[in-house]
């Protein structure tokens, strides 16, 4: 026995990486299973300004809805909507993909703040940058995620388009842009949430 648990571990590694190299199947599932165990250590929170800017949820002429960005998206059902549906909420917008280990990696610590956090006032967004759609659909059902996911109906805007994914952008009641994180982050915590319900507070 003592024998076979040391050939388990000077093979163990081996093995795994023979797997994500030959068997392309396993490379999402294995390299995002070890960036979240890297997530979990705490060491990769998002950067935050220390007070949230002075943004009010009530309309004014600097916030109507022809100043609000116009982004077109497909729910996961494959609904039309914007966007501008969601104007007067604080918003944080995930550009993610299956394929993408960093993206598969923080949904857990997505879907947690998700679960946690005032749905009067903070609204998430999650757009696939799956091909297939019915990948992304499948990927969330089977995962029993509950935050939506939407699919891009348009190009994003230049201000909201990223060169890496996973990037986060965290939106304003007004529409504008506060804070921007490209790469993997833990986000589930007590701060990153009184961010979101404090940005969104009149």
């Amino acid at each position: 026995m003592r024998k076979y648990r040391r050939f388990l571990l000077d093979w163990l590694p081996w093995l795994v990486l023979a797997a994500v190299v030959f068997i392309p199947a396993l490379r999402v599932p294995v390299v995002g299973t070890l960036q979240r165990g890297l997530l979990a250590t705490g060491i990769m929170r998002p950067t935050l300004p220390e007070t949230p800017a002075a943004i009010s949820a009530q309309p004014t002429a600097a916030t109507n809805i022809a100043a609000y960005p116009d982004v077109p998206l497909l729910t996961l059902d494959g609904q039309p909507t914007n966007l501008r549906a969601l104007r007067g909420k604080t918003v944080f917008f995930n550009i993610w993909a299956t394929w993408c280990p960093p993206c598969v990696a923080e949904l857990p610590g997505i879907q947690a703040l998700y679960e946690k956090v005032d749905k009067q006032k903070v609204a998430f967004v999650l757009v696939s940058f799956d091909r297939n759609p019915k990948k992304a659909q499948a990927f969330i059902r089977r995962k029993g995620y509950t935050v939506p996911v939407y699919f891009p109906a348009a190009p994003l805007p230049p201000a909201f388009d990223s060169q890496a994914i996973p990037t986060t952008l965290i939106i304003g009641p007004d529409g504008q842009i506060v804070t921007r994180h490209e790469g993997m982050a833990d986000y589930d915590s007590p701060k990153v949430k009184a961010y979101l319900e404090g940005l969104a507070q009149p």
